[in-house]
């Protein structure tokens, strides 16, 4: 079956705001799921649950492109000392995926069939969007201690993986609870915000394979294109994104995502109570 102009734009569409919202700490999922309320794609049920996972490989590709040289112990240009950090960075990683692969699991399926729903985004969104507010200004006037990834040490490196946990609730965002975490355990904004990045590498991988596999590789001709067009649109946006963040933190706080996060909840419970769920 020939994908439609409008499947293809519909697609592009999601692709742009995956690529906007996984990087900044405003939940991509939590928007995803909004949009898709508004953007149906001619698909199944299933597939569109499965690509609004594995659409944010594309994502998780442009941090690996970006980062290449960072994150590869084995560069031929490095030294054997930046090769000891790099293999450390990636077992720090490693250690703070564990209790977001645990819980999300083992709580998986429950969580998409109770908590995928436009209610709880707009609620989750309210309520760490205050959070956010609230800790940058309990850490306005504290000094980080740690400035350098190389200085992560991996008990803090844990806290910020159980931190990742909460992210399970769509509306969270990943990247929001683990910069949070990463805030109050003190790192500085660039530290959590590298750190959330690389830990989505393989939270990201893992879920998009358990993801596939569920679903099946029995794709059509046009559900390889849709994902293969959504993914591709993620990439390119998401490296805008992230270039844009790590500008951006660098002489601000997060307070403005906060007030985002609120005002747009509150959006959505208005369009939720006035006007009715659009599904």
């Amino acid at each position: 079956m020939e994908l439609s102009f409008a499947e293809i734009l519909k697609t592009i569409i999601l692709g742009v705001v995956e690529g906007l919202t996984e990087w900044l700490p405003i939940s991509s999922t939590g928007h995803m799921i909004l949009v898709d309320e508004f953007i149906k794609l001619d698909v199944s049920k299933n597939f569109m649950d499965m690509f609004l996972v594995v659409i944010q490989l594309g994502a998780i590709l442009a941090v690996v492109a970006m980062n290449f040289e960072r994150l590869n112990p084995f560069s031929a240009y490095k030294s054997k000392l930046q090769r000891k950090q790099t293999f450390e960075l990636w077992y720090k990683v490693i250690i703070a995926c564990i209790p977001a692969a645990v819980i999300g699991l083992t709580f998986n399926d429950y969580m998409e069939e109770h908590f995928m729903t436009a209610e709880v985004v707009a609620g989750a969104l309210i309520f760490y969007g205050v959070i956010f507010i609230v800790v940058e200004n309990f850490n306005r006037y504290r000094n980080p201690r740690i400035n350098s990834l190389e200085r992560l040490d991996y008990k803090t490196a844990l806290i910020i993986g159980l931190f990742q946990v909460l992210s399970l609730v769509p509306g969270t965002s990943r990247s929001g609870s683990t910069i949070i975490g990463g805030i109050l355990f003190g790192t500085s904004r660039v530290v959590a915000a590298e750190f959330t990045f690389f830990l989505a590498i393989p939270v990201m991988f893992g879920a998009s394979f358990l993801k596939i596999l569920k679903f099946g590789i029995d794709f059509s001709s046009s559900e390889i294109t849709i994902l293969f067009i959504g993914m591709i649109t993620a990439f390119i946006v998401s490296i805008l994104s992230i270039t844009f963040l790590l500008r951006y933190i660098k002489k601000n706080d997060f307070t403005a995502f906060g007030w985002y996060r609120i005002i747009l909840g509150i959006i959505v419970i208005g369009w939720l109570v006035f006007i009715g769920n659009p599904m």
